[in-house]
């Protein structure tokens, strides 16, 4: 998980986030998110055709939002999720750009941050989770914070 008042913003981070130019926008090409991260070379893939059909559902109803980085037009990185409560469930995200997920996870919790959401679940804690302040917590804590959660009203 992600501690939304930890998010660590690395100088390289910082630098790119200055000179990039990116537009960010948000919900505005949540399915094509989707499809980038199903195509994205990484070991293990998951997000089937019937798993993009189901998180398009979830998206068409308010539940799953996107983050997408657009340099000249074209879409160069993102991340998408589900929303529940105070909860954001981070499922996935890709980059086509350098560090174009990092700026993507950056405006994601900034938007979370001014929409009362309180937990992050990363689900996993990976390289690029942990140089942005991903942790590892307890079961017992998961579950105590995800109940409190759930019932935060938040607004994506």
């Amino acid at each position: 998980m992600i501690e939304l008042d930890r998010f660590h913003v690395s100088r390289s981070l910082a630098r790119t986030l200055r000179k990039c130019g990116w537009e960010i926008t948000f919900d505005r090409a949540f399915r094509e998110v989707v499809l980038a991260c199903a195509t994205a070379p990484r070991p293990g893939g998951w997000i089937s055709p019937e798993f993009v059909a189901a998180y398009t559902e979830l998206h068409r109803a308010g539940h799953a939002h996107s983050v997408e980085c657009w340099q000249a037009g074209e879409l160069v990185g993102g991340v998408y999720g589900v929303a529940v409560g105070g909860l954001f469930a981070g499922e996935s995200m890709f980059h086509r750009a350098s560090d174009a997920s990092k700026v993507a996870l950056f405006h994601l919790v900034l938007r979370l941050q001014r929409g009362g959401f309180s937990l992050f679940d990363t689900q996993m804690v990976t390289p690029a989770t942990r140089a942005v302040g991903a942790v590892e917590i307890t079961r017992e804590t998961y579950l105590r914070r995800l109940g409190e959660a759930v019932v935060r009203p938040a607004k994506f």
